[in-house]
C-alpha cells in the first residue's frame, strides 16, 4: 500500500504546495491498488462512459503536462491531448482503456518526478508563457493550487468508480 502523508518536511510555501500535490497524486495511485486489469477499464457510471480508472489516471497525467509543459513553459502539446476536438474533447480518457493500468500509473509517476524537478527549478511567481482560456497569465503558484484541486476532485471520481467496481472504499 502507498504511504500517504500531507505533512510537509518543511513549512515554506513551495514545500507545502508540493507536498499536497504529491499527497493527492499518491492518493490517486492508492485508489488503483489491487484492481483487476478488466475492472480498470470499466465505466460503471452510465452517464459517464469515459469515467474509468485508466481514464482518470491518464487524464491526471496529461493535465499536468498541459499546465506545466504547455501553459507555464510554452512547450508543444503532446500525447492524446493534441488530438482533442469539439467532438472528442477528452481523448486521453477514451484512449486510456487500451493501455494497461500499471503502464498508466508508471507514466504518471515518471511525469510527476520530472515535474517535481521543474517546480523546484522555478520561482512560484514565474508567470506562464501562455494564457489560460480566460486570457490570464497565471503563475506557477496558481498552477500548483489548480493541480491540487484538480487531482483531489478526480480522487473523488476514483472513489466512486472503485466502489462501484468492486466495493473497495477508503484510502
Amino acid at each position: 500500500m502507498t504511504r500517504l502523508t500531507d505533512t510537509p518536511p518543511a513549512w515554506d510555501e513551495r514545500t507545502q504546495l508540493s507536498t499536497f500535490l504529491d499527497y493527492a497524486r499518491d492518493t490517486a495511485r492508492a485508489k488503483c491498488e489491487g484492481v483487476s486489469d478488466e475492472d480498470a477499464r470499466k465505466a460503471p457510471l452510465p452517464g459517464s462512459p469515459l469515467m474509468t480508472l485508466c481514464g482518470v489516471i491518464s487524464h491526471l497525467r496529461w493535465v499536468e503536462h498541459w499546465w506545466l509543459d504547455v501553459v507555464l513553459l510554452g512547450g508543444e502539446l503532446q500525447g492524446p491531448l493534441a488530438d482533442a476536438t469539439d467532438e472528442d474533447p477528452d481523448p486521453e480518457m477514451r484512449t486510456a482503456v487500451d493501455v494497461p493500468l500499471p503502464q498508466l500509473l508508471a507514466e504518471y509517476e515518471e511525469q510527476s518526478v520530472r515535474l517535481r524537478a521543474l517546480v523546484a527549478a522555478h520561482d512560484l511567481d514565474t508567470k506562464a508563457v501562455k494564457p489560460t482560456g480566460s486570457g490570464r497569465y497565471v503563475d506557477l503558484r496558481w498552477i500548483l493550487l489548480h493541480l491540487i484541486e484538480e487531482t483531489a476532485r478526480h480522487n473523488g471520481h476514483l472513489d466512486i468508480v472503485r466502489e462501484l467496481l468492486d466495493g473497495s472504499t477508503g484510502v
